[in-house]
């Protein structure tokens, strides 16, 4: 019989795993939840919205944990667990340092490995950082590819490897399935975010990538300034990641201004009710540039690359980099023409249909 041990840390690849998980226990597949615990805080909201338990939680984060530290405990703590549970399969996701040591681990004892979102690219080694070289790493480990995209799947092919399947993206199947449990509850979240008036257009952001720290941070918090002193009939809403080298320069800069509001992390159906009511969002995330065109909301990338490059070519993002002056222009293309809006709100989401999932499910069940 199959034995799948599901292996993640953060909470997006709990949102896009958690739906394989279902599926494939749907599939009469044995399958284990391994959380690592890379984002504790923010996967036990998840855990809570999706009412799953880990079957095995390592816990292996500490503070001010480098990267070097961090692989060193995941690879001497899953390999343990994967000793003991004896899988016929790990599956990862995505780009994570828990998904490169999870993957590694498999490799090392000669266990397959299916890569949930395979073959995203930028070819930029130091962006993102260390997400490219990860992704990397995993594609060489990996047995089964499940690509998201076309796109996915032609770079996979290009690098000679085999076993790739264009399943889409599982994040469409979460989102989804989030905005139909908040459209039920619409005024118990109004109710939690009371500052967000019918009357005010809202603008999300959300902001904490590794290779933006230092300046290019400061470029993004200066840029939103700007644009919220040009539009004060606006509301700014950032949940601030709780790294400190996210929330110093957001709360030294935009701690003050009226129409911004520094909230923290939400739950992830906040999240999706966030995003439901954003005229635009502002994002570095590589989660939200896929979940967005889901909801018909148009997305600025504060990024100078990103391997989601689906999004842009249909016409649902735009990518601004990261300068002061890359990220306001961008803003104004959208706010200030209603055309461009409406064009990018209504562009087809690229990255799924919301039945991902189950076309992973049967295929590991098939394997």
């Amino acid at each position: 019989m199959k034995k799948v041990a599901v292996i993640f840390g953060t909470r997006p690849e709990a949102i896009k795993l958690i739906p394989v998980y279902f599926a494939l226990k749907e599939a009469n597949v044995e399958v284990h939840l391994i959380s690592t615990g890379q984002h504790r805080e923010m996967l036990n909201q998840i855990f809570n919205f999706f009412e799953v338990k880990p079957d095995i939680d390592l816990d292996l984060m500490t503070e001010n944990q480098d990267l070097v530290d961090l692989s060193s405990v995941l690879l001497s703590g899953l390999s343990k667990v994967v000793e003991d549970l004896k899988p016929s399969h790990i599956l990862v996701q995505g780009d994570t340092t828990t998904a490169m040591i999870g993957s590694l681990v498999g490799f090392y004892k000669k266990i397959k490995v299916g890569h949930v979102e395979a073959g995203l690219r930028t070819y930029n080694r130091f962006s993102p950082y260390p997400e490219e070289v990860n992704r990397r790493i995993i594609g060489l480990n990996a047995d089964i590819h499940f690509a998201p995209t076309s796109r996915a799947e032609k770079t996979l092919n290009d690098e000679k490897l085999t076993n790739i399947y264009n399943v889409g993206n599982t994040v469409i199947d979460s989102v989804l399935l989030a905005k139909a449990k908040v459209e039920k509850n619409k005024e118990s979240y109004h109710n939690t975010f009371q500052f967000i008036e019918d009357s005010k257009k809202m603008i999300l952001i959300t902001g904490h990538r590794r290779e933006s720290f230092g300046k290019a941070f400061e470029d993004i918090c200066n840029a939103i300034l700007q644009l919220a002193n040009e539009n004060p009939d606006l509301i700014f809403v950032y949940p601030v990641h709780m790294n400190p080298q996210v929330k110093k320069p957001v709360g030294n800069i935009l701690r003050s201004v009226k129409n911004v509001y520094l909230i923290d992390p939400v739950p992830y159906d906040q999240m999706v009710f966030l995003m439901m009511n954003a005229h635009i969002i502002l994002t570095d995330s590589g989660g939200i540039q896929e979940e967005a065109p889901s909801l018909n909301i148009p997305v600025i990338v504060m990024r100078e690359t990103t391997e989601r490059p689906e999004g842009i070519d249909e016409g649902c993002a735009i990518l601004s980099g990261t300068s002061h002056i890359g990220i306001t222009s961008a803003f104004k293309v959208i706010y200030n023409d209603i055309t461009k809006w409406k064009q990018m709100a209504s562009s087809p989401n690229p990255y799924g249909d919301g039945k991902s999932s189950e076309r992973i499910a049967k295929i590991l069940s098939q394997e």
